[in-house]
């Protein structure tokens, strides 16, 4: 695992609201409203995650309310017609939650919420507590990050170790995110992991790389 990625903990949202499986239905909305968050975590005893109520599980109730829906209908949307009925978090939750680690990289949080359809993802522990919650904002955090960081981390850990001793100095500028890397170096067949090393960089938008290899027209 690459150790200078940027983790889950790093822009995790520690104060959390959540509720009890027995919450009111009225409850949840209310604290939806209240905290203007879309999902909320279902705890039980010592703060274990056992399922998240969203928004989209609430409105089953609304898309229901008048209709009559037909036998095919009834068979398709067994679980959501249940939740359509549902009068506490217990029984309008989805289960088993999807979770994410602390320890996760972006990538993989971003690529959970992808393959799942969510926007927010509670953040456990090994014991399946509950320790924060990471939202698709938080994960945009990185690309916030000074254009100076940028520069300075792509010369630390790509353009040294890469390239040494250049034929000509070897220039990181990054501007609004995007970097563009300048210069002439011994070994051209590393220009090319130069360039996707620094695209692998948190925060980085997009990279030019510009490097050409001594004895290259």
């Amino acid at each position: 695992m690459d150790s200078s990625a940027h983790r889950v903990s790093d822009v995790m949202t520690r104060a959390v609201v959540a509720v009890g499986r027995r919450a009111p239905f009225k409850e949840i909305v209310e604290r939806m409203e209240q905290w203007q968050v879309s999902a909320l975590p279902v705890l039980e005893g010592d703060g274990r995650v056992v399922g998240v109520v969203s928004e989209a599980d609430l409105l089953l109730k609304e898309e229901f309310r008048n209709s009559d829906p037909d036998r095919f209908t009834q068979l398709r949307r067994l679980s959501d017609l249940a939740k359509a009925g549902a009068v506490c978090a217990d029984e309008v939750m989805s289960t088993p939650a999807v979770t994410v680690h602390a320890d996760a990289t972006l990538a993989e949080a971003a690529r959970i919420m992808a393959l799942r359809h969510v926007k927010r993802l509670p953040v456990v522990n090994a014991e399946g507590v509950l320790e924060g919650v990471v939202s698709r904002g938080d994960l945009l955090k990185v690309f916030l990050r000074p254009d100076n960081d940028l520069a300075d981390e792509i010369r630390r850990d790509v353009v040294d170790p890469l390239f040494p001793a250049p034929v000509e100095p070897v220039h990181v500028m990054v501007t609004e995110g995007v970097v563009t890397l300048t210069g002439r170096v011994q070994d051209g067949a590393r220009i090319p992991l130069a360039a996707r090393l620094a695209r692998g960089v948190e925060g980085v938008v997009g990279v030019d790389c510009r490097l050409t290899a001594a004895g290259a027209d």
